[in-house]
């Protein structure tokens, strides 16, 4: 099992001494990706680090934050609300916290709510990735490459692929690039697509790109290779991979 990321955010060392200790104990179900000391501080670190899971010890009657996770764009964090307050337990659950910790704080306390987080994320993981395989057997029933199931926060969109300009991949996320200026992310990583794309189109030029030859405008051999894309983005074709894209051009003029 891959561990989960997560981040603290926590004014308090005891907080912070105990849930590393945790880690320590059990790496191979959790990871601590960063901490911060603050809200702001630890928005920053969440849109940075992208974490699976949120210790959250700073308690805020403002909704800001919360507002804030709302508007990322890839997954939204599970939180884990820690407190010595048992009535701060009413706000977490307001805020759909996957569990709430009342200090002081113990092992076996902090072992449930990393498997309540667990859970959750894999059944998602797992309905999204059942509901892109009913539409990838559609499509082959059909027998029309023209569509690609993207999982994406908390649906799954369907998107014809020629409206693809770029797929980037950032961690185990995928951005989508679209010719309407929309970026949608996945919660795949780059490689799984490469597999689904359709091949006399796509080309994987870079190991954090895919491109979409139908959307180059020119390529650009001075000082290395890049392709330029109709909205002026430059993207390089690693030197390993000239020789090939060279190939592919040729193949599809």
């Amino acid at each position: 099992m891959t561990p989960i990321n997560a981040i603290i955010i926590t004014e308090g060392k005891d907080t912070l001494k105990i849930l590393k200790k945790f880690e320590e104990e059990n790496f191979l179900i959790i990871k601590i990706i960063g901490e911060a000391k603050s809200i702001i501080d630890g928005i920053s670190i969440i849109q940075l680090k992208k974490p699976d899971v949120i210790f959250l010890d700073i308690m805020t009657k403002e909704n800001l934050f919360f507002e804030l996770l709302e508007q990322l764009e890839f997954n939204i964090p599970k939180l884990i609300f820690i407190s010595d307050n048992k009535h701060s337990a009413i706000e977490a659950f307001k805020q759909n916290a996957v569990d709430f910790i009342l200090k002081p704080i113990d092992f076996n306390s902090i072992i449930l709510s990393v498997y309540k987080s667990i859970k959750i994320i894999e059944m998602e993981r797992s309905y999204q990735n059942q509901k892109i395989n009913e539409i990838n057997i559609l499509n082959t029933f059909n027998q029309t490459n023209e569509y690609l199931a993207i999982s994406s926060l908390d649906k799954v969109e369907l998107i014809h692929m020629s409206e693809i300009i770029y797929c980037k991949a950032d961690g185990k996320y995928t951005y989508f690039m679209l010719l309407d200026g929309r970026k949608i992310v996945s919660s795949r990583n780059l490689g799984e697509y490469i597999k689904i794309l359709d091949n006399n189109y796509f080309f994987r030029i870079h190991h954090s790109y895919i491109i979409n030859l139908r959307h180059i405008v020119k390529i650009s051999k001075k000082d290395g290779y890049f392709c330029e894309f109709p909205n002026g983005i430059h993207l390089p074709v690693a030197k390993r991979r000239q020789d090939d894209f060279n190939k592919f051009i040729k193949l599809k003029e």
